[in-house]
């Protein structure tokens, strides 16, 4: 692989303008697909093989038209103090606003409060139930405003009036903090390379690569049900791999020219050594993102594989873009170690004899290996604490903003009807194989009254044909709570109870009722997921280190730092600890997908990381270095660099943390946290740790092992026959064989 690379390298540095011309195509190629297609909402979301998900289906099935999967809207309104809703201002307010509703093209059905029992006991509070025809996602612009001023109109009138529901769903912005996170990553280049213009060319790839990236997600969106939360995770995740992936090929670049090689030939080697760890870098992340895939929720496998692809695409232009922009540089982009003029350069390295940070540090972490590596894990392990109390939902509105009309909404249904009231649960009865459907319905209606966290049982609304029915069921807690999920379950429980009495099937949806499914899913998945992922790496990185406990290390280590993050993400977000720092407004459960989605993007990173450090390493071992002088080497030529390409990454998703969406502020979060543990304790203190104390053993493998396992060259060991002395046009012939 490391031949083929170098070749690729010299290849995109002597036809560079062939290979800039073919990326700047591409992208406009997306962006041109991008401004023609509609603008994503978010994605349908599906549960196949739940049990509300079921439910839902046949509600389309046996109820036709009545637009299951249609917008809802809650408007709901609050008498002045002193005031009723039943007073005749207040009601005539109320029925203009219904009649105005009720008008729209796209309205399937209005409620009005004063028929359907839409006025709290006190008689402050009241609400109309708005459903459409078209789900939230597809609603026309003109039906969002025409509910909001429907509700303007009836606030003129002296009233209190909010809107909840998915109708004003809002397409979730990142903020400006994602501009602040790349001009800290833009600083650090700086620091790090030593030149502007060195220092923006990794920035200037990862934001091609991350156009191409987003603009073909922004293109397929409506084709392939992708919602807008996907292109900003792609962004996150493609933005931080891109810029850290150009970071070590334009880095290993300057040692190259430090070595005395010329230009050509460095951008060659560059690619052929830190591109080989570029690729198998990329690998693990990608492999990380697909198996996403396993836990069968579609939009968290569209949200893994457009993430995966932009990965990819960083990769490619990191193998090829950016020795084709060094070729464009020329000797702008200075050998390690010269700074530019701009910078206060000029002259050369003056101090080659006296260590660097990264050098002081692994003397000392191989003098004392025992104590850092014990302090790592008790740092890491006091970190995780939090995450023994890791509750998980999904959010709704009542983890908005105070500052919206939907939490608002919100709570005023609870000041008035109860907390239960914003998460009511669907039961469908399904007697179509029963002798007398009216008395299963009655059945069902029943013994669900009589169970506890019960405020109020509707009558069953049955189909047309008689056959399924619908119930309405308040719960007394909150669509969060432990016990809303127990009265799910219990409700369950009755209908297993009923089928095996009747035939008939009783069936619990509902938005809450899919949180929980969704919930529960996911929690199953996890160990299988770990299984399939951490298992397909670690044969990975048995062939990049051929070794058996250095993969089995970068895995525990791993499993340390997300363990770490986790329980980083409950003290802020469950139990509010640097709430108000963080942005969080409104704690409560962690989100459903958090767990399975930090393993799968955290351990692709912790791999990038170990890779890049863990080569240089062996590099030097192969060379015949003592292992704990290995150490100390390979730290003085990665350290630095991938110190900076954590700050970057660290800096990229904090600037997530701004976004108006909890699921984006959130992984944001948890990502950034995570970096910062895995590279600075995990990969930076425990890593050379072990390695010091397992010396010679660490690159232990046995040997029919070393026989099987293919040779693909990360440590460029057989670069050493190629220095430059093959011919231009035998090495594109060679590069267009292989």
């Amino acid at each position: 692989m490391a031949t083929f690379l170098y070749r690729l390298g010299r290849f995109s540095f002597r036809k560079r303008h062939f290979v800039a011309l073919f990326w700047v195509a591409l992208l406009a190629l997306a962006g041109a697909g991008a401004a023609g297609a509609p603008a994503a909402g978010n994605s349908s979301f599906s549960i196949p093989g739940t049990e509300a998900q079921k439910a839902f289906d046949l509600l389309d099935e046996r109820f036709p038209g009545a637009s299951a999967d249609g917008a809802t809207a809650r408007v709901v309104f609050k008498a002045p103090d002193g005031q009723k809703m039943t007073d005749p201002g207040n009601k005539a307010a109320v029925q203009d606003t219904v009649d105005e509703l009720s008008g729209g093209t796209e309205v399937a059905q209005v409620t009005d409060p004063y028929q359907g029992g839409g006025v709290s006991q006190d008689g402050t509070i009241a609400y109309a139930s708005v459903t459409y025809k078209a789900p939230g996602m597809e609603l026309e612009e003109s039906s969002r405003e025409a509910l909001k001023a429907a509700a303007e109109d009836a606030r003129d009138s002296g009233l209190t009036v909010e809107i909840g529901g998915d109708a004003l769903q809002a397409i979730p912005e990142t903020g400006s903090a994602e501009i602040i996170g790349i001009g800290i990553a833009a600083v650090v280049l700086v620091i790090t390379l030593g030149s502007l213009l060195a220092a923006g060319l990794p920035l200037l790839t990862a934001i091609v690569g991350v156009g191409i990236g987003v603009a073909t997600i922004t293109a397929l969106a409506s084709t392939l049900d992708l919602g807008s939360t996907t292109s900003i995770l792609a962004s996150m995740i493609g933005l931080a791999v891109g810029i850290d992936y150009a970071l070590f090929v334009v880095s290993r670049y300057r040692a190259e020219l430090a070595e005395g090689r010329e230009r050509e030939e460095a951008a060659g080697r560059a690619v052929g050594t830190a591109g080989s760890a570029v690729v198998f870098a990329g690998l693990t992340v990608v492999i990380a993102l697909v198996g996403l895939s396993v836990v069968n929720i579609p939009m968290l496998t569209k949200m893994g594989i457009a993430a995966a692809g932009t990965v990819a695409v960083a990769v490619l232009i990191a193998l090829t873009l950016i020795p084709a922009v060094l070729g464009y540089a020329g000797r702008r982009v200075r050998p390690a170690g010269e700074k530019s003029k701009l910078l206060g350069g000029g002259r050369a390295k003056d101090k080659a004899d006296k260590p660097n940070m990264g050098t002081r540090w692994a003397s000392f972490v191989v003098r004392r290996p025992l104590a850092v590596l014990l302090l790592g894990i008790v740092g890491l392990g006091a970190a995780a604490v939090p995450a023994g109390s890791l509750e998980l939902g999904l959010p709704d509105d009542g983890s908005q903003p105070t500052s919206t009309t939907q939490r608002r909404a919100y709570d005023l249904l609870s000041d008035g009807f109860g907390p239960g009231f914003n998460g009511p649960l669907v039961v469908v009865v399904d007697a179509q194989g029963s002798d007398d459907p009216q008395a299963v319905f009655q059945q069902a209606g029943d013994e669900i009254k009589a169970l506890d966290n019960v405020v109020n049982v509707a009558p069953a609304a049955p189909n047309k044909a008689g056959d399924t029915a619908t119930i309405a069921v308040i719960p007394d807690a909150k669509p969060s709570s432990v016990a809303t999920e127990d009265l799910v379950h219990d409700i369950r429980a009755v209908g297993a109870d009923i089928k095996d009495g009747t035939g008939a099937e009783v069936l619990v949806t509902g938005a809450t009722a899919m949180n929980i499914d969704v919930s529960q899913k996911l929690n199953d998945a996890l160990v299988p997921y770990l299984v399939l992922v951490v298992g397909l790496a670690f044969l990975l990185l048995i062939v990049v280190f051929r070794s058996i406990l250095v993969p089995l290390k970068a895995a525990l280590g791993f499993l340390l730092s997300v363990l770490a993050a986790l329980g980083a993400v409950v003290a802020v977000y469950q139990w509010g600890w640097l709430s108000g720092l963080m942005g969080v407004e409104e704690t409560g459960p962690i989100m459903s997908m958090m767990p399975i989605f930090m393993v799968g993007v955290v351990f692709g990173l912790a791999m990038d990381y170990e890779v890049f450090l863990v080569t240089r390493i062996r590099e030097a071992h192969v060379h015949g270095e003592k292992p704990s002088q290995a150490v100390v080497t390979g730290f003085r030529y990665s350290a630095r660099v991938v110190t900076a390409a954590a700050v970057i990454m660290i800096a990229v998703f904090s600037g997530f943390i701004g976004s108006s969406d909890s699921m984006v502020k959130m992984i944001g979060f948890g990502l950034a946290i995570a970096v910062l543990f895995d590279a600075f304790v995990v990969r930076m203190a425990i890593v050379p740790a072990v390695l010091a104390l397992l010396g010679a053993k660490a690159w232990w493998l046995p040997k029919w092992l070393d026989r099987a396992l293919p040779n693909v060259d990360v440590e460029g060991e057989s670069l050493a026959a190629h220095g430059g002395a093959a011919g231009k046009d035998d090495e594109d012939k060679e590069l267009v064989r292989a």
